[in-house]
C-alpha cells in the first residue's frame, strides 16, 4: 500500500488536529520515507555536539527529541495494530517526560538512535502493507478517546513534522 486516505474528523480526538494539519495528500509511503531522509540529513549535517544540547534550560536535547519521536511512533503503531485487530480494551495514555527521562537517550550513540528510527519507520510501513483496508477504520480507545488505525497512521507523520519544525527553528 503506497496510498492511504486521510482520516475523517471524528476518527480521532481534537487534540491530534494540530499534528494532522501538518500533513496532506495520500501518498503515505512516499511521505514517511521522505521524512526519514530529512531527519537523517538534519542530524548528519550538524556538529556532533549539537545533538546533546537543549535550546534552553529544562528542554530536551535533539537526541531526546529523536528518542521521543521513536517512542511515540512505536506506541502509535502498537495502538494501530491493536485496533486493526479489533481490540476492545482501552489502551492507556503515556506521559512523555518520564519516558524520555528513563530512556537516558544521552547515553545512546546517535547512530543507534538514527538506525532505530529507520527501523521503526520500516516496521510501520510493513504493518500498514499487511493490514486489510477495512480494518483501518475500526475504532478503539486510547487515552480515554476513540481513535482509528487510519488516524494513528496519519498522526505519526504529523507528530514528526511538529518536532522537525521545533528542531529546525529552535536548535
Amino acid at each position: 500500500m503506497k496510498t492511504l486516505d486521510q482520516p475523517k474528523e471524528g476518527d480521532y480526538s481534537p487534540f491530534f488536529s494540530t499534528y494532522l494539519k501538518l500533513v496532506s495528500g495520500n501518498n503515505y509511503e512516499e511521505l514517511v520515507l521522505k521524512q526519514s531522509d530529512s531527519l537523517l540529513k538534519l542530524f548528519k549535517n550538524k556538529e556532533a555536539e549539537w545533538a546533546d544540547k537543549p535550546y534552553a534550560e529544562g528542554k530536551w536535547t535533539p537526541k531526546e527529541v529523536l528518542g521521543h519521536m521513536i517512542d511515540t511512533e512505536r506506541i502509535m503503531t502498537f495502538r494501530a495494530l491493536c485496533f486493526a485487530r479489533g481490540e476492545k480494551s482501552s489502551l492507556p495514555g503515556f506521559d512523555q517526560d518520564p519516558y524520555v527521562l528513563n530512556a537516558r537517550f544521552g547515553h545512546v550513540p546517535l547512530d543507534h538512535l538514527m538506525d532505530d528510527f529507520v527501523s521503526q519507520r520500516m516496521a510501520l510501513l510493513s504493518l500498514l502493507r499487511i493490514l486489510h483496508e477495512d480494518t483501518l477504520d475500526l475504532v478503539g480507545t486510547a487515552s480515554g478517546n476513540p481513535i482509528t488505525p487510519r488516524a494513528l497512521f496519519w498522526i505519526i507523520p504529523g507528530h514528526f513534522e511538529h518536532h522537525m519544525n521545533i528542531l529546525k527553528e529552535r536548535y
